[in-house]
């Protein structure tokens, strides 16, 4: 069992999707920068000075020790701008790397060597031909 387990998880495709999560997670964190940091600044300024995260629709105050109750509707925007930006990006890698295999697929693959009878076949056809003249 443990033979098994070894071949799954040293497999390649098992590899190839734990390095894609990883690569993944650190990808989300810069896009999540980008977004926070670059983009919904800009967004905000342009909106009227509008700090996203803390756009929020209040339902019940704060009372006492009793936080307010609100809906966060700013962060839900962050989120759609994320998942945006990344559905982007991925759109254009997959694209990309598409067309890179297309094009693999389009080159014509060189001619198969001729087997060791046809060159002879060829040799005393060319022979036969030589006698003629």
């Amino acid at each position: 069992m443990l033979k098994e387990f070894k071949e799954f998880a040293l497999k390649g495709n098992v590899m190839d999707l734990a390095i894609g999560v990883i690569i993944g997670g650190a990808f989300g964190k810069i896009v999540a920068s980008l977004v926070n940091d670059l983009i919904m600044p800009l967004i905000g300024i342009l909106i009227g000075g509008v700090n996203f995260m803390e756009a929020k629709w209040v339902l019940v105050e704060a009372v006492g020790e009793a936080p307010e109750v609100a809906i966060l509707y700013g962060s839900f925007i962050q989120s759609i701008v994320d998942f945006l930006i990344i559905a982007l990006v991925l759109f254009f890698v997959v694209k990309s790397i598409n067309s890179m295999k297309k094009k693999e697929e389009e080159a014509p693959a060189p001619p198969p060597e001729p087997s060791k009878e046809s060159v002879l076949l060829e040799e005393i056809r060319d022979l036969l031909q030589e006698q003629k003249q």
